[in-house]
């Protein structure tokens, strides 16, 4: 599959679409990496745009570009970015591209990494085994790409104007959580969730329901306000 092709899935028929999450995927990856994701998200009524690694392909921010500016996509949208992927998320946020409701940054990368052997890196990928074998036996999936450290635009969150959810596995070993959470400190638009035994990938690791019932939580309350107001609350 091609970095520059699109992986879609829509809401099921007869309900009227949420939103649109549109994905920028990491190293090694691409778009149709995300389907689980995409189709859990889709069962809840908003639609998914999965694109390729933008560290790979650069055509692959204008296409989030034209996605963004496609009016026949409901809203609000939300610019969903993994491993690197968040980092070019983070740009297009950063640069006040227009259409951008939101961020959900995954696994946001904070440094070099190197696995000695592919058990390796799939394991600090992540914990799920299903996803280990969609990695392992997908053909279009580049084996060693987490080893490269391309240049990536540095994490502008002063200049985000959006909300953002970060997502990042306390077990990540290739972005450890310390050095995620020194760049997202002092940002009060950032509303950080962490994953116990999560790893790097963290949208499709073995807590993925979790993780997607993390973000339609998220969805839901930015349908209402940019201001995230609080729409389920533990009382203990």
């Amino acid at each position: 599959m091609p970095s520059s092709s699109v992986s879609s899935w829509d809401e099921p028929e007869g309900l009227a679409a949420r939103g649109t999450l549109i994905v920028l995927a990491g190293r090694g990856e691409h778009g149709g990496v995300y389907e689980r994701f995409g189709r859990r998200l889709g069962y809840d009524a908003y639609r998914v745009r999965a694109l390729g690694d933008p560290a790979a392909d650069p055509a692959v921010l204008e296409q989030a570009a034209k996605l963004l500016a496609d009016e026949s996509l409901p809203g609000p949208k939300v610019l969903v970015g993994s491993d690197t992927g968040a980092r070019y998320a983070l740009q297009l946020a950063a640069e006040q591209t227009a259409g951008i409701d939101a961020l959900i940054l995954a696994g946001l990368p904070t440094g070099a990494w190197t696995a000695g052997s592919w058990e390796e890196e799939a394991a600090a990928r992540t914990a799920c085994p299903t996803h280990q074998g969609r990695l392992t036996n997908d053909p279009e999936f580049r084996r060693g790409a987490i080893d490269n450290a391309p240049e990536l635009p540095e994490p502008r969150l002063d200049l985000v104007r959006v909300p953002v959810l970060a997502l990042h596995g306390r077990d990540d070993t290739i972005s450890p959580l310390d050095r995620a959470l020194n760049v997202y400190d002092g940002h009060p638009n950032v509303h950080t969730v962490t994953f116990v035994d999560g790893r790097h990938d963290v949208l499709n690791d073995a807590l993925h329901r979790t993780v997607a019932a993390t973000v339609v939580l998220f969805l839901e309350r930015l349908r209402l306000s940019p201001e995230l107001p609080a729409i389920a609350e533990e009382l203990t």
